[in-house]
């Protein structure tokens, strides 16, 4: 079993590696080789089923936090059908789910939208009711979905009201994540969001990665204000696999190809051993559609990284703008 520590000062307690439903819970997504993965089982009976298999792989391999979205299809349900199958209790496992997107593509792969954000009140109020509706006493941590500075949800005094409501009157941990390249920006904003003069988040969810490391010294600044800090697309959607095919990446593939034989990995556990390095990582999520991926996802946990990996690898990293614009265009499948 995975050593467990605290989700920053809050009494949650996280594995190392997590996992997050974002590819299981519905027929398509961005991750690369989405569409190889699941083939041609992708009614919601065989999603369930596969999700339940990926859990219990994961279970095996200790990982005890798990991450849904209202708008990650039915993720929820799914997650909700394998816990109460293998009868786990509340206490041995932390679960956090988010608010903020609707799923709309109506189990169509190729949907013309596939989610639509919402960051207003009566949105928060509805799939908080769903949410809790599904998970029951088993959600931990809610987390506004995807906050940026320029949808002003940071700033909603009633937003802000209502989720500090839910820690007083639910006990929920309340959690923001990030998106975009000024997720810096909008973190330090989260930091100072107040309700009465008491903080309003306890958990951050960015992302963090060898292609766009450019939160990393906010990522430490709330891991010092005693914010928990989960780190998201550690395998930038797949473009941190032996999947990426893409030409232009062709050198960098190679640089990683290398490092990894060097430290006798796979690509996707260097690519997570570089997340789970960071000090101020809580747990880093691995986003497997496979048992086998999330197998060699967790090899990461055992892999000497070192000062050289970290040093070989910095030319690896992108600019934000250039990053998100690449990850805005991944095809859904």
């Amino acid at each position: 079993m995975l050593d467990l520590r605290p989700l920053g000062s809050t009494p949650l307690s996280v594995s190392a590696l997590g996992l997050g439903l974002a590819a299981l819970g519905r027929p398509g997504y961005i991750n690369l080789g989405h569409a190889h993965d699941l083939g041609a089982e992708r009614d919601v009976a065989s999603l369930e089923t596969r999700t339940h298999a990926v859990l219990d792989t994961a279970w095996d391999a200790g990982v005890r936090y798990f991450d849904a979205a209202r708008s990650y299809g039915r993720a929820e349900q799914f997650l909700a059908s394998w816990l109460a199958a293998r009868g786990v209790d509340r206490e041995q496992v932390t679960v956090g789910s988010k608010w903020g997107y609707t799923y709309t593509a109506g189990w169509r792969v190729d949907a013309e939208t596939h989610e639509v954000k919402e960051h207003s009140l009566p949105v928060l109020r509805r799939q908080w009711a769903e949410s809790r509706g599904v998970l029951g006493p088993h959600l931990d941590l809610y987390q506004i979905h995807s906050a940026t500075l320029e949808s002003g949800v940071l700033e909603n005094r009633e937003i802000l009201a209502e989720l500090a409501r839910l820690r007083q009157e639910q006990g929920m941990r309340i959690g923001v994540s990030l998106s975009g390249p000024r997720q810096a920006d909008t973190l330090r904003r989260a930091l100072d969001a107040r309700h009465e003069g008491e903080r309003v988040f306890d958990a951050v969810q960015a992302t963090w990665n060898l292609l766009e490391p450019s939160a990393a010294p906010a990522l430490q600044e709330a891991h010092e204000a005693g914010v928990g800090v989960i780190v998201k697309e550690a395998l930038a959607n797949g473009r941190l696999t032996d999947r990426n095919r893409d030409p232009a990446f062709a050198s960098r593939q190679a640089l990683l190809a290398r490092e990894a034989e060097r430290l006798k990995a796979s690509v996707d556990a260097l690519a997570l051993a570089a997340a789970l390095a960071q000090p101020w990582a809580s747990v880093v999520l691995s986003g497997a559609t496979t048992s086998a991926q999330l197998r060699s996802n967790a090899a990461a946990l055992q892999l000497p990284w070192d000062e050289d990996a970290s040093a070989r690898l910095a030319p690896l990293a992108e600019s934000p703008a250039a990053y998100w614009q690449t990850r805005s265009e991944l095809p859904w499948t």
